[in-house]
């Protein structure tokens, strides 16, 4: 009876040391449970691009930096900053009293060369007329042949002093076109349609032109908006890739949130190796539809995504899901399962799917932890 109790009770401690087992495996000893953040695989567009390594810069074609070739005093400017100008609008006016005065003294000088011309031109008229009656007493015996020489002498400097009138004649007009060109120069007009990016004058201000070698910032800036593209470095080792006529997706920083369309309009021949640990190549991006770029400031920070492929409805999955290898993470039944995938087109944000998951299966996008791994357990925290 005392061997029965006790096989009785080791079988029942047996039973009760297998129980506390089972509840520590399903309770503390349970594997513990880890949050991850998961995105399903869908259908939709993948792109392979390049981005420039740098800041690219926003510029304009048509922009020029402006001042008076005269110095003087600003007395008008009616076109400030922001105002819109065509070719040929008056932007600036200097005090013009000497070169308007100038220009009234050649126009005299004309009036007076002129007259001088008429007269002298006559006096050749009249000594022609002399020589041809001279001629005619000669053949009548009339006038001698010395008196005839006289009358052809006096014939030949009436005819040349009418020649240097009337080249006195033509030097007081051209005196009249250099006065009327520097009168020209009091003025600053518009050299193409554009808008005014800065004025640095005001009226009653003195304006001194840049002596040769030495210069001095402009007055005006003018620019046209129409004209923008953006200059951006790319590595050189994507250089060959890029080619023009490439669309281009052109994020502005001046507009946050935006994106604008663009082409490859030139790709540099040449390596810039100013820092020779990140050598580029310098691409222009120009913008597809300039009526857009209201908002667009030359000057500002841009970054181009020059877009080398583009399919459309293929399986995708984020970019960031993608370990090495093709090693990724799927989350079912509440594991995550390790797969391989094959790859084709990626960018920063989405890689296209050939093989090794299926679409709505659910993808480990973030692996922080080293809890994350195949054979966890795992809750999906989607992301937002």
């Amino acid at each position: 009876m005392t061997s029965f109790r006790r096989a009785l009770n080791w079988v029942a401690g047996a039973v009760a040391v297998g129980a506390l087992a089972a509840a520590a495996r399903f309770t503390f000893l349970r594997p513990a449970v880890v949050e991850v953040m998961v995105a399903e695989v869908t259908r939709g567009a993948v792109e392979d691009t390049i981005s420039n390594t740098r800041a690219g810069t926003v510029k304009a074609r048509a922009r020029a930096r402006l001042s008076p070739q005269l110095g003087g005093v600003v007395v008008e400017l009616p076109a400030r900053k922001g105002v819109q100008v065509a070719r040929g609008d008056l932007l600036l006016r200097l005090e013009a009293g000497v070169q308007q005065a100038q220009l009234r003294l050649a126009r005299e000088d004309v009036r007076v060369a002129e007259a001088r011309a008429a007269e002298v031109c006559l006096g050749a008229e009249l000594a022609a007329r002399e020589l041809a009656r001279g001629r005619a007493l000669l053949h009548d015996g009339i006038l001698s042949e010395q008196q005839l020489d006289a009358l052809e002498s006096a014939a030949e400097r009436s005819r040349a002093a009418c020649s240097a009138a009337r080249a006195a004649q033509a030097q007081a007009r051209a005196a009249v076109e250099l006065a009327g060109a520097q009168l020209a120069l009091t003025e600053l007009r518009a050299p193409f349609d554009g808008v005014v990016a800065e004025v640095t004058t005001e009226v009653g201000e003195w304006i001194t032109p840049a002596p040769p070698g030495v210069p001095i910032p402009p007055v005006i800036d003018l620019l046209d908006p129409s004209s923008l593209y953006v200059s951006a470095p790319i590595d050189e080792v994507d250089s060959r890739r890029v080619r023009v006529g490439q669309p281009v997706r052109l994020g502005v920083d001046s507009v946050p949130g935006r994106h604008f369309a663009g082409r490859v309009s030139r790709v540099a021949p040449f390596v810039l190796d100013l820092l020779e640990q990140n050598r580029t190549v310098e691409i222009e991006v120009e913008f597809e539809a300039p009526g857009e770029l209201a908002e667009v400031l030359p000057g500002t920070s841009a970054d181009v995504e020059v877009i080398l492929a583009r399919r459309e409805g293929v399986l995708r999955l984020p970019t960031s899901a993608v370990g090495e290898g093709g090693g990724v993470l799927v989350l079912a039944d509440g594991v995550l399962v390790g797969r391989t995938v094959s790859t084709g087109l990626r960018n920063w944000q989405f890689t296209e799917c050939l093989a090794g998951v299926a679409e709505g299966e659910l993808v480990v996008t973030m692996r922080d932890s080293p809890a994350i791994r195949a054979g966890a357990r795992a809750v999906a925290r989607r992301e937002r």
